[in-house]
């Protein structure tokens, strides 16, 4: 089999999530990073699902209810976006105001986890699986805040405030060193290199390498997917463009800046034209 022929991670979970066969490879990828066995009840809609035709390549969102009713939040972002971390923020308390009904008690406000995979240095580190969840730690005394035995009945168990807060997970897929050194390390394999190798053993890695192959697509969905890589492509490079014309323009200020500083010290023309590349009509219009 060709582990190379694989749908992206991006298309299958928007596309093919129809059927529990489908789940299964999800709830693999889930438990593995979860650190859990998460059973998939539902694929939810939520507005955060409802995205602009110039966002469709960029990225892929759902919203998946377990069996425990907690909600799971996973995106998909391909390209840079200086604001994400607040696009967390917004997706998780989206996601608690939109499942919880007028008059219900807050204690039936549901866990939510936010996973964001992105394609980008999203922050500032060297690691390249983060998790973030809720502790409060006293200022003086350094404890941590704990539930009280009333509230850990009421809550079914819970013990510290984090198993009620939102939490966090950011995979910075292109920062993985393509060293796959726990069952982890061989979905984010999958998530970078589009490709799944014999001897991964994840939970629900044998499933994805058997199911989400392009060649099992219908036809049409076939030409789909090849438009939708092409897109892709076509975006990394008008984003490439853009990042090499702003250059260029910050090159191009700062010659013009040399070139008005000689030329206010009265030096020739040919030798600024010789300093900053700039031609004899440029510098005199400066």
């Amino acid at each position: 089999m060709n582990n190379r022929n694989l749908i992206r991670f991006d298309w299958a979970i928007k596309r093919l999530l129809r059927n529990k066969a489908d789940f299964s490879v999800l709830e693999g990828f889930l438990s593995e990073l979860l650190k859990e066995d998460i059973q998939i009840q539902d694929i939810l809609e939520s507005e955060s699902n409802q995205r602009l035709d110039s966002d469709k390549y960029n990225r892929v969102d759902i919203l998946v209810k377990n069996s425990k009713d907690e909600l799971v939040i996973i995106e998909i972002q391909n390209q840079n976006e200086y604001d994400y971390f607040h696009r967390m923020s917004y997706g998780t308390s989206k996601a608690i105001t939109e499942y919880i009904s007028v008059g219900e008690p807050y204690q039936n406000i549901k866990k939510v986890y936010s996973i964001n995979i992105v394609y980008f240095d999203l922050g500032q580190g060297d690691d390249y699986v983060y998790h973030g969840k809720t502790d409060f730690i006293g200022i003086h005394n350094a404890d941590r805040l704990m539930l009280s035995a009333k509230q850990t009945e009421m809550l079914g168990g819970k013990i510290e405030p984090a198993q009620i807060f939102p939490e966090y997970y950011v995979i910075k897929v292109n920062q993985f060193d393509d060293i796959a050194k726990d069952t982890l390390d061989q979905w984010i394999y999958y998530l970078k290199n589009n490709e799944i190798k014999d001897d991964f053993t994840a939970k629900g890695i044998c499933q994805a390498r058997e199911l989400w192959r392009v060649d099992t697509l219908p036809e049409e969905e076939q030409k789909n997917y090849s438009l939708h890589l092409k897109n892709l492509r076509n975006e990394a490079s008008r984003i490439l463009t853009l990042k090499v014309d702003a250059e260029d323009r910050v090159r191009l200020d700062e010659k013009r800046q040399v070139a008005k500083g000689l030329k206010a010290k009265n030096i020739p023309v040919e030798i600024i034209m010789e300093t900053t590349g700039l031609s004899r009509e440029e510098i005199e219009t400066l």
